[in-house]
């Protein structure tokens, strides 16, 4: 590998001069972007009913199509699975990547054409490498294996009679790697693409425990479940005694704040580095350039085009949205797409801040269905994510994982939220977990605070410890075990809560 390492780490470094052009011209190469799909799509179904042939300019683009959630633009994607094709996109169609459903779908599966997969999943992929490279040029990344922590669901076929295929975009991603991917990846595809997590995460962990991995990508949830069955059969608690040249670990999916200092005491290295990346099924779409610095740079010339709709006017047949040149720092937004893979004018379901305009980077704040705002508190997972790390700071805990839902207004008392926490290391005292808790988000969320005064409409959290392993046997229940699946970190309904606590009562954990 330390031939190949040279060559590929030189094209990482090459690729810079493209992202810092995307940098310094953001609104230039939007534009571009923006031009070349209606150019693609004109002659498209799609693209006939709104008339892309004449359309022009971004406003005239938004006033014809609507924008829309994966339950509006389905009846376009279940044509595509039938097999018809040049529905939404001018390509042909042959992959879905399958995710978490909506209210109305158990699954969604999001069209993968040729170009969403080269030009930006793997071009994304790419950057990440030279943004890295970028921050550390004499690193030996490239001189050992990634670690991939993929999907749950391995590639199938749509139907017996289908050429098309469906699966994890993981899965989709590894079927469709070019070789050089995968010689320095592992472990072996046929272990990568298993469906059966439990038995993945077995035979995963005897295949990589003697390879030389410098790097990890995987959500932090799974990448956990693997890393603590690799400790039970090497007998070490420090992953860096199994691969001394591990320095870095690409995470995703969730917030890494409840994770952070788990992963400290679990890689205890001082040259480990963490990266976070935002890639979803709908597209790859920023990554952290300053290792170490908060804001994930938005990838701008990757097949996507973007619109951010303030969180006022969410839930509005015909709301606002705003380019680049109008967004403001701070300020909620969720993401609308219109993407080389035929999504358009599509509601992502994420809600993301600016934290830079120059050049343009975001956090990720939460989903626009995850949140608490029964009596008007206003509780996004951002907040949650930081009071539970700091309650963890403080008690000496570690958090596994936890949700949260509203408690309504009841002859009994006023309202309230109710929590349930899975520890890896219970706090000294729960109480004070849960007093610490309470104040933080007083203190980053004044909403919060303001209806927590003298408990007038929200009074003291309830919170319940659950039995360690609940969260994983819930999901398992629910065939949602492994992969991007995950429990959501807040709710404004109380169906999850009042679920997996019923759950946690009877499973034998």
């Amino acid at each position: 590998m330390r031939i190949l390492s040279p060559a590929i780490s030189q094209l990482a470094r090459l690729r810079m001069g493209r992202i810092e052009y995307f940098m310094q011209y953001p609104l230039q190469v939007q534009q571009q972007v923006f031009q070349s799909l209606i150019s693609a799509a004109q002659y498209t179904e799609f693209g006939k009913q709104y008339n892309f042939s004449s359309i022009y300019k971004i406003e005239e683009f938004k006033q014809r199509v609507p924008v829309h959630n994966y339950d509006s633009i389905k009846p376009y994607i279940q044509r595509v699975m039938e097999g018809q094709q040049n529905v939404l996109w001018n390509t042909p169609i042959k992959w879905f990547a399958k995710s978490s459903g909506t209210t109305a779908d158990k699954s969604k599966f999001i069209p993968v054409s040729v170009e969403s997969l080269d030009e930006c999943h793997y071009r994304s992929g790419r950057d990440v490498l030279s943004l890295y490279y970028n921050n550390f040029p004499d690193s030996d990344l490239l001189t050992g294996k990634s670690l991939v922590i993929g999907g749950s669901h391995q590639v199938n076929k749509l139907s017996t009679d289908s050429d098309s295929y469906y699966g994890d975009l993981s899965a989709v991603m590894l079927q469709n790697m070019p070789f050089y991917g995968n010689m320095i990846r592992t472990p072996d595809l046929s272990i990568a693409l298993m469906d059966e997590w439990e038995e993945k995460i077995e035979r995963m962990a005897n295949a990589v425990i003697h390879e030389n991995v410098t790097s990890i990508a995987g959500v932090p949830t799974w990448t956990l479940v693997l890393i603590k069955r690799i400790f039970e059969l090497t007998g070490t608690d420090n992953l860096a005694d199994v691969w001394p040249n591990l320095e870095l670990y690409m995470h995703g999916g969730v917030s890494f704040t409840p994770y952070r200092e788990q992963f400290k005491k679990l890689i205890r290295k001082p040259d480990m580095y963490y990266q976070e990346t935002y890639n979803a099924s709908e597209g790859f779409f920023a990554a952290q350039d300053i290792i170490g610095q908060e804001g994930l740079l938005l990838f701008l010339n990757h097949g996507i085009f973007y619109e951010f709709m303030p969180m006022e006017e969410y839930g509005k047949e015909y709301p606002r949205t705003l380019q680049l040149q109008d967004v403001e720092l701070g300020k909620n937004y969720a993401i609308i797409i219109s993407t080389n893979g035929g999504l358009w004018r599509y509601l992502v379901g994420d809600t993301i801040q600016f934290v830079s305009l120059a050049p343009y980077r975001i956090r990720v704040s939460g989903r626009t269905k995850s949140f608490i705002n029964a009596f008007g508190e206003e509780l996004i997972v951002e907040n949650s994510d930081k009071a539970i790390a700091h309650a963890c700071d403080v008690t000496g805990a570690i958090v596994n994982d936890y949700t949260a839902a509203p408690i309504y207004f009841s002859d009994a008392g006023n309202g309230g939220h109710e929590w349930l926490v899975e520890f890896d290391v219970m706090p000294g005292n729960v109480e004070q977990f849960v007093e610490v808790l309470d104040k933080t988000l007083q203190s980053i969320n004044s909403d919060y605070e303001a209806k927590r005064h003298k408990d007038i409409a929200l009074r003291m959290p309830v919170m319940h410890v659950l039995p360690n392993g609940t969260f994983c046997e819930w999901l398992k229940s629910k065939g949602k075990l492994g992969g991007q699946h995950k429990v959501p970190r807040l709710n404004n309904e109380r169906n999850y809560v009042e679920e997996i606590l019923r759950f946690s009562q009877t499973a034998n954990l």
